[in-house]
């Protein structure tokens, strides 16, 4: 038995413009979030180049909001989270992405201010192999210092790798660098790694 031709992109588009049951986009929104969290804006545009209709894509988001499933303060700040404890980034790089994904200024403002207020803590919630070199003083640490911190830690033993002292601050400015810290937390944490190590040879 011959295979039915496959249907062109337009062919599919309009039968899903065509589509006028509101359960069936919704559920065409649901199997897209079943990979991971979305963004509204995700949700969004996945439907609108699915090719369905506004007013249906609208519903479909404004019931999964109801449900729970949308929510994009909670998304961004577990988005933030994840790269924090995975992949620490810079503010300034968080923020691009979180702009992306189509978070709005406000959401993107409050989490990361509850970001610089974690900072202050994570010390103390931080397993004892990702923890950060100590503060020089009792300033509270930024939150893209304590990130920068917990990404030269988890990169420690490439680092240590690296006998030439200053080659190794070079290499952990430029990791630094490519994963969105400004040019001064680099400085000061790549700094932090040589005095560091001043203080173990002091102290040994």
């Amino acid at each position: 038995m011959a295979r039915a031709p496959r249907k062109s992109l337009a062919e599919r588009a309009a039968e899903k413009a065509a589509v006028d049951d509101p359960e069936v986009v919704l559920q065409a929104a649901a199997r897209f979030l079943e990979a991971r969290p979305r963004s509204i804006a995700e949700v969004r545009r996945r439907l609108r180049r699915a090719g369905y209709r506004s007013d249906l894509i609208e519903g479909a988001i404004g019931r999964l909001t109801e449900l729970g499933m949308l929510d994009d303060a909670a998304f961004a700040a577990q988005w933030v989270e994840s790269r924090d404890r995975a992949h620490p980034r810079g503010e300034a790089a968080l923020m691009m992405e979180l702009r992306q994904l189509g978070i709005d200024a406000q959401t993107i403002a409050a989490t990361l201010r509850a970001r610089r207020d974690a900072a202050a803590t994570w010390d103390a919630a931080t397993p004892p192999g990702d923890a950060p070199r100590p503060p020089l003083d009792d300033t509270p640490p930024s939150p893209d210092a304590v990130a920068a911190q917990k990404l030269l830690a988890r990169h420690a033993r490439t680092l240590d790798r690296v006998a030439d002292p200053r080659l190794r601050r070079q290499r952990a400015y430029a990791m630094l660098a490519r994963n969105g810290f400004d040019p001064e937390t680099c400085r000061e944490a790549s700094a932090a790694i040589g005095r560091a190590e001043s203080g173990d040879a002091d102290s040994g």
